[in-house]
C-alpha cells in the first residue's frame, strides 16, 4: 500500500482550488458528465414513482450501486484533463471496467452497517415508547406550525418535556460520531481503488488512517467546501429565478438541479483527486519524487 504523507492545513484549501482549476481547464467534457450523471438520476428517480412499488424499490437501490461507479468514473476523467488529455462521456463507465466494480462498491458496506448499528441503538436507548413519544410530538409541532398560531414557550417546554432528551441527545451524538468515521474512511478510496489497483477493505483503511494523519486537512477542505456550496448554490438560484421567468418554474429548478450538478460533481471529484495525490499517490504521479506535488500551481492561483 501507498505510504501515507503529511501535509500542512493549508493543503485543505488547495485541494478545493484544484477542483476549481480542474473544472476551468475543461468546464464543458467534466460539467456535460456531471449534467449527464444529473439526468441519469433524475430518470431513475421519475421511473420509480411511476413504476410500481417494488419496481421502484429496486430502481432506487439500482441508484445506490450507480453512485460509486459514477464517481470512480468521474475520477477517471480527471486525471485525464489533469494529464492533459480530454475527457469524454465514456469516461464514467471506467468504474466499472477491469474488475474495479466490486471494489467501488465496497464503501456502500460501512454506510449500511452504520445505518444498520445506528437503528438498533436507536431502538435500544430511546425505545419504542420513546419513539412513538417523539413521533406524537413531531406531528403536535407540525400542526402547531401549519396552524400559524405563534406557539406559547411554555407549551413547546411542554412537549419536549415528555421526550427522553438526554438519550435522544447521545444517539445524535453517536450518529454525528459515526458520520464523522464514514466520512474519513471514504474520502480518498475512490482513487485509490481506480488508480492503486487496491482492494476495496485497502482502500477504505487506508482512507481512514490517510484522513485521520490529515485531519486539519481535511477540516479546513470541509468548512471552505460548504461555504463554496452555499455561494454556488446562492448564484444557481439566482440564474433560475430569470429562468423561471421566462419558461417557468419546472424548468427553472430542472435546470438548477443539473447546473449544481455539473459544477459540485467535477469540484468535489477534483478535490478528492487533488487529496489522493498529495496524501497517498505513488512517487511516479507526484513527479517521481515521493513528496506532495503542487497540483497544477498556475491553475490553483488562477482559481
Amino acid at each position: 500500500m501507498s505510504e501515507i504523507r503529511k501535509v500542512p492545513a493549508s493543503a485543505g484549501a488547495e485541494w478545493l482550488l484544484t477542483g476549481f482549476g480542474l473544472l476551468k481547464r475543461a468546464p464543458l467534457a467534466l460539467g456535460s458528465l456531471g449534467v449527464l450523471w444529473g439526468v441519469g438520476t433524475s430518470l431513475v428517480l421519475s421511473l420509480a414513482l411511476l413504476a410500481p412499488a417494488f419496481i421502484g424499490l429496486v430502481l432506487q437501490f439500482l441508484l445506490i450501486l450507480a453512485g460509486p461507479l459514477f464517481m470512480g468514473g468521474l475520477l477517471w476523467a480527471i486525471r485525464e484533463v489533469d494529464q492533459g488529455r480530454h475527457a469524454r462521456p465514456a469516461h464514467l463507465l471506467h468504474g466499472v471496467q477491469e474488475g474495479r466494480a466490486p471494489h467501488l462498491l465496497m464503501a456502500l458496506l460501512p454506510q449500511f452497517l452504520a445505518a444498520l448499528v445506528l437503528g438498533a441503538l436507536l431502538f435500544v436507548l430511546v425505545g419504542t415508547d420513546g419513539l412513538q413519544k417523539l413521533s406524537e410530538v413531531t406531528l403536535k409541532l407540525n400542526e402547531i406550525s401549519q396552524s400559524g398560531v405563534q406557539p406559547e414557550p411554555s407549551q413547546i417546554e411542554a412537549l419536549v418535556g415528555t421526550l427522553p432528551a438526554g438519550r435522544i441527545l447521545l444517539w445524535l451524538l453517536l450518529m454525528l460520531g459515526t458520520f464523522a468515521a464514514l466520512t474519513l474512511a471514504l474520502f480518498v478510496m475512490p482513487p485509490q481503488v481506480m488508480f492503486d489497483n487496491a482492494t476495496g477493505v485497502q482502500a477504505l483503511r487506508q482512507s481512514l488512517r490517510a484522513s485521520a494523519h490529515n485531519l486539519p486537512a481535511m477540516l479546513v477542505f470541509f468548512v471552505l467546501a460548504f461555504i463554496a456550496i452555499f455561494a454556488i448554490y446562492f448564484a444557481v438560484m439566482i440564474v433560475a429565478l430569470i429562468i423561471g421567468l421566462v419558461a417557468g418554474q419546472a424548468a427553472a429548478m430542472a435546470i438548477a438541479q443539473l447546473l449544481l450538478m455539473a459544477v459540485l460533481m467535477p469540484v468535489f471529484a477534483g478535490s478528492v483527486y487533488a487529496a489522493w495525490k498529495q496524501m497517498l499517490a505513488p512517487a511516479a504521479a507526484n513527479n517521481g519524487n515521493g513528496t506532495p506535488p503542487p497540483l497544477n500551481k498556475g491553475h490553483v492561483f488562477e482559481a
